[in-house]
């Protein structure tokens, strides 16, 4: 009986490839092997000293910072974001979760992260949108690395416009001061991994930073699914 219903719904549902949309093979989720293959994904000699790193260099003292994917506009690596972000389609974060975690857990760089934080959705955001598009992304990376997931200390005050189209000062102006910690003790003497989907200008994730920084003794990385050359 399940069989059946589950031809029935592929007949008419067909579990198609994200970027290409052609059919997957029953061996293949999200994205079929070719445009699997395509992805741009990027290969790190060091995790302390990189093109992410650079971003932030001189303005927040980061121990490690690392992205996945370079963001390609009109490319599969933003197919992949739009899709996952404005199109429900949760698992693509907990595809690429695993996928980019797994390859983390194989570096053995990151044993010294006591946890996972995400970049906080305001409450409005979230309730428009349904979900946050980090979600799936942070649970899938916890069970790789067996690190936890806390998406609640972290807290997002403010519930601006989208910053897709803004200029450097204007995202940074648009970002001050709009995270807050729920309790400074909580991320005492802790390593945090700071978690976002895209890092363009770093403003945002800057912002967070500074939130964080407010706890006594912390140390603070970053990994983002895509960077933006």
């Amino acid at each position: 009986m399940k069989k059946s219903l589950k031809g029935f719904f592929q007949l008419f549902y067909p579990n198609l490839c994200v970027c290409c949309q052609l059919e997957l093979f029953n061996n293949e989720q999200i994205l079929c092997s070719t445009c699997r293959h395509d992805l741009p994904i990027i290969c790190y000699k060091d995790f302390k000293k990189n093109k992410i790193t650079n971003v932030f260099a001189g303005k927040i003292p980061l121990e490690m910072a690392i992205s996945f994917l370079y963001f390609h506009k009109d490319g599969k690596s933003q197919q992949l974001i739009h899709h996952l972000k404005y199109k429900d389609r949760q698992e693509i974060g907990s595809f690429i979760g695993e996928w980019f975690g797994s390859q983390l857990k194989a570096s053995n760089q990151l044993d010294t992260i006591d946890c996972i934080v995400p970049v906080p959705l305001h409450p409005k955001k979230r309730k428009q949108r349904g979900y946050n598009q980090l979600t799936k992304f942070g649970l899938a990376l916890e069970k790789q690395l067996n690190i936890p997931y806390t998406p609640d200390i972290l807290i997002r005050t403010s519930s601006r416009k989208t910053q897709t189209f803004k200029e450097r000062f204007e995202r940074f102006e648009n970002t001050h001061t709009i995270f807050k910690l729920k309790n400074t003790t909580s991320f005492k003497n802790k390593h945090v991994l700071l978690i976002d989907d895209v890092l363009t200008t770093g403003a945002t994730l800057e912002s967070c930073c500074k939130a964080l920084l407010k706890s006594e003794n912390i140390k603070i990385s970053i990994a983002t699914i895509a960077f933006t050359e």
